[in-house]
């Protein structure tokens, strides 16, 4: 089974911090908070029966994709694409992710992560569209995006090269009253609207 560790594995984090002009650390931790927070989103659109679909022509669009072949180049990474996927994904809701992101501790701030996430997404779905492989099932994506979001909060997660993923997604998903757990409850109750 996929693992939200797995995933990191493929985020070229050192590049990422060049691009976005910050120290690795920082560029870690936005990552390592937003990467589940893209994963509850996409999961939240397999249980519309629209996002559903939507999700699986975009992975289709993505499967050919030779991003994570011989390792993510950075400079390959097609923002305006991603900037497409983040505004799917979160809808209406998009600003409120990455303040609430923006604010988890060592993060780098809202500007940080909302010139991260469109880095992040191509790579989410061109690694989703390899994991889910020619099914095209909708309930099989929501299961492999379950899983990985069940890996991220320590249910079958290794807690290998990540070491505190499981952690950081706990503390950007369970702040107290108007955080961000409140926002993805609010998405993954109904999908995107």
């Amino acid at each position: 089974m996929s693992s939200l560790d797995e995933l990191l594995s493929q985020i070229p984090v050192d590049q990422i911090a060049r691009r976005l002009g910050v120290d690795e650390q920082t560029a870690a931790t936005a990552v390592r908070a937003a990467l589940p927070t893209l994963v509850g989103g996409l999961e939240a659109n397999t249980r519309d029966p629209d996002g559903a679909t939507s999700l699986l022509s975009a992975l289709d669009q993505h499967r050919d994709s030779p991003l994570l072949e011989g390792g993510v180049n950075v400079t390959d990474v097609d923002t305006a694409d991603g900037d497409r996927i983040v505004s799917n994904v979160f809808g209406d809701n998009k600003d409120r992710v990455v303040q609430t992101l923006g604010r988890a501790d060592g993060a780098g701030g809202s500007d940080l992560v909302a010139r991260l996430l469109p880095i992040l997404a191509p790579i989410v779905l061109t690694y989703l569209a390899r994991q889910a492989g020619k099914s095209g099932e909708p309930g099989g994506l929501s299961d492999l995006l379950g899983g990985l979001l069940r890996s991220a909060s320590g249910g079958t997660g290794s807690g290998g090269a990540s070491g505190g993923l499981g952690g950081v997604l706990g503390s950007v998903l369970g702040g107290n009253g108007g955080g961000l757990g409140d926002l993805l409850g609010g998405l993954l109750g109904g999908g995107k609207r």
